[in-house]
C-alpha cells in the first residue's frame, strides 16, 4: 500500500463530547493536507461545505438506542446536509437479547433511506464472538457496506475482531489506534478503513517508516 491509498483509508475523527467547531475545522484542514477523510458529529456537517474530503457522520451514536424513526431521520438529514457515509450504531441491546430481525430492520431501514455507504458500528468490545458474528450478519441481511468494530467510548479494535469480521463484509477498525503500527496492524487482519482521532500521526509514521 502506499501513502495515498494508506491515506486515504483513514477516517481521521472528531467525536468527543466537547468537539467545537474550531476541532472540526483542524480536522478538516488536516485531512485535506494528508489525503484523509473525516468522521465529524452530524452538527457540523455545515463546516465541511465546500471541502474536497470525504466526510463521513454518526447516526444513533454513541449508545444507539434512539428510536428506529429516529435513526431513519437523522440518516436523511446528514445525507442531506452533504454527508457522504455513516456510521451508524447497532442497537446492542436489541442484539445481546436476541432480538436479530428487530435489528436487522431497524438498519434495512436506514440503508434504504439513503443513497450512500452505510457502516455499521457492532460494538465488539461489549460482546461475545457469537453476538459478534450475529451483529454481522445482521449488517449483511441489512445490505449495509462495511461493518465497525466500535465508537472507542467502550474500548478498541483488536486484530481478532477484525479477523473474525472481515469473514462479512469490509471493515472498519475504530478505537485505540494511535499509531502507525497499530493501525498497519489492522489493515494486515483485514480491515480496509481505520478510524482514528490520530490520523495525522498515522500518516506521519507511515512517511517515516518507509
Amino acid at each position: 500500500m502506499d501513502r495515498d491509498a494508506f491515506a486515504a483509508s483513514i477516517d481521521h475523527t472528531v467525536l468527543g463530547p466537547e468537539t467545537t467547531p474550531a476541532d472540526v475545522e483542524r480536522v478538516l484542514d488536516e485531512a485535506a493536507e494528508y489525503g484523509m477523510n473525516v468522521c465529524i458529529p452530524p452538527c457540523y456537517l455545515d463546516e465541511a461545505d465546500g471541502r474536497d474530503v470525504t466526510v463521513a457522520t454518526v447516526v444513533g451514536f454513541p449508545h444507539g438506542q434512539h428510536a428506529p424513526a429516529v435513526k431513519r431521520e437523522e440518516a436523511v438529514a446528514a445525507w442531506e446536509a452533504g454527508a457522504d457515509e455513516l456510521d451508524v450504531v447497532i442497537n446492542v441491546g436489541r442484539l445481546r437479547a436476541g432480538q436479530n430481525e428487530r435489528v436487522t430492520e431497524e438498519l434495512a431501514d436506514v440503508v434504504a433511506a439513503v443513497p450512500i455507504p452505510v457502516k455499521v458500528i457492532i460494538e465488539a468490545p461489549l460482546l461475545d464472538d457469537p453476538e459478534k458474528r450475529r451483529a454481522c450478519e445482521c449488517a449483511v441481511d441489512a445490505d449495509a457496506d462495511f461493518v465497525k468494530t466500535a465508537t472507542g467510548f467502550e474500548g478498541g479494535a483488536t486484530v481478532a475482531d477484525v479477523e473474525l469480521m472481515s469473514d462479512y463484509l469490509p471493515v472498519k477498525a475504530s478505537g485505540g489506534i494511535g499509531s502507525y503500527e497499530k493501525a498497519k496492524e489492522m489493515l494486515s487482519a483485514g480491515a480496509e478503513r481505520i478510524g482514528a482521532s490520530s490520523g495525522v500521526a498515522l500518516v506521519e509514521g507511515f512517511d517515516a517508516g518507509e
